[in-house]
């Protein structure tokens, strides 16, 4: 999805309302990727009956939800139903509070790669195991947690529509998890900065910035070999090289451009391994040859 797609989508100040509607990505079968938001379907599916959750489906996928739009409690949307009118169905999520909060922030702070993957994007494996060992939960777990209403005239709740906008907001999941948290009451931004303080705060900052300034060496006493090549400090650090835990996340991210008609990961995978093997090989030949022999 692009920026362009993404504002169009969540812009608070500005809900989309097109004539076509949104329409699913999701044409057959799953209808969403990640494990995220394949989480957030689930959490409907146990409202829902099966004969509702299928015409939901149906109705996302036929684009018959015509705007949504992000609010500081959930979403509010509107969905073409049988009546010349579309229906306004809202969904509205608690909150957790600064305490709970606080909570999160000192568990995931716990570990750098929680602050690592999140920087980069990505959603880490153990994000939804770092919120319960703060007490809390990422996703709702309770019906009072997850509050829906639409203005049809169908007794049940949730309905159709709901499911309809349920489905969709998966998908969404799927191209920004960060939704997830927006809606549980903090933004990317908010939760990486609160980490970079706690991180910042427990490493002893300012004792660092004391000792490094004790290493440097005068410039009068290095200008003699000023510009030949030095051993770097961090040489001696031992660098581990992992494969990322969701394959292609750039690509992934990304997403399907719509003027390939060939699948994307495809297309363009060989040659992102190719270029990773030659890159490690350039960086650690020597190490590897070793390694090897």
């Amino acid at each position: 999805m692009s920026r362009y797609d993404y504002y169009r989508y969540f812009e608070p100040t500005k809900p989309i309302s097109t004539d076509e509607g949104i329409k699913a990505k999701s044409k057959r079968g799953a209808f969403v990727k990640n494990w995220w938001a394949t989480r957030w379907i689930k959490a409907l599916e146990r409202l829902l009956d099966a004969g509702r959750l299928r015409r939901g489906r149906s109705y996302a996928r036929k684009g018959q939800v015509l705007s949504i739009e992000e609010t500081k409690s959930g979403v509010v949307a509107k969905v073409q139903g049988s009546q010349k009118r579309p229906y306004k169905v809202t969904i509205d999520i608690d909150t957790l509070n600064n305490a709970q909060w606080e909570k999160v922030i000192d568990v995931l702070a716990e570990q750098a790669i929680f602050t690592a993957q999140l920087l980069a994007g990505e959603m880490p494996n153990e994000i939804e195991e770092a919120f319960e060992a703060a007490g809390v939960g990422l996703f709702p777990e309770r019906k009072s947690e997850l509050v829906t209403n639409c203005s049809c005239p169908d007794w049940a709740n949730p309905c159709k529509h709901v499911a309809a906008v349920h489905y969709i907001l998966g998908e969404q999941f799927d191209e920004d998890p960060f939704l997830l948290f927006r809606l549980r009451g903090r933004s990317q931004e908010q939760i990486l900065e609160a980490l970079r303080a706690r991180r910042a705060e427990d490493a002893g900052l300012e004792d660092d910035i004391d000792d490094i300034e004790d290493t440097v060496t005068p410039l009068d006493e290095t200008i003699g070999n000023f510009w030949e090549m030095q051993q770097p400090p961090q040489a001696q650090f031992k660098t581990t090289i992992k494969p990322p835990i969701t394959p292609f996340p750039v690509l992934k991210r990304l997403g399907q451009p719509t003027f390939l008609n060939e699948d994307l990961l495809k297309t363009l995978g060989p040659a992102y391994e190719a270029i990773t093997e030659s890159a490690i090989a350039v960086a650690f030949g020597d190490e590897l040859e070793d390694e090897q022999s």
